[in-house]
């Protein structure tokens, strides 16, 4: 796994963990940071819909804590995964 797919999936455990506690806001912070070196890293790569979808999820990310909330982060890096994945196998 390269340094993308650990930030994504990383991200995505986060994600599923602020269903248990929304307000945590150490692991928004977290989210956010993680966020920025996707959008970064994939850049390099030049990845075109990561960044894009990283600038969704930060707004979601910074947003006051809700379900509607915590469920566009978690169904956000499910996307950035299965895009790495995808990327990954040579789909894309």
């Amino acid at each position: 796994m390269d340094a993308l797919g650990k930030l994504c999936t990383e991200g995505k455990q986060l994600a599923d963990y602020l269903w248990q506690v929304p307000k945590d806001e150490a692991a928004r912070q977290k989210i956010v940071a993680i966020l920025d070196q996707i959008a970064a890293e994939a850049g390099k790569q030049g990845r075109k819909e990561m960044p894009r979808i990283c600038a969704e999820l930060t707004t979601a990310a910074k947003a006051s804590p809700s379900p509607q909330q915590v469920d566009v982060l978690v169904s956000g890096f499910d996307r950035l995964v299965n895009l790495w994945q995808a990327a990954k196998s040579g789909l894309l």
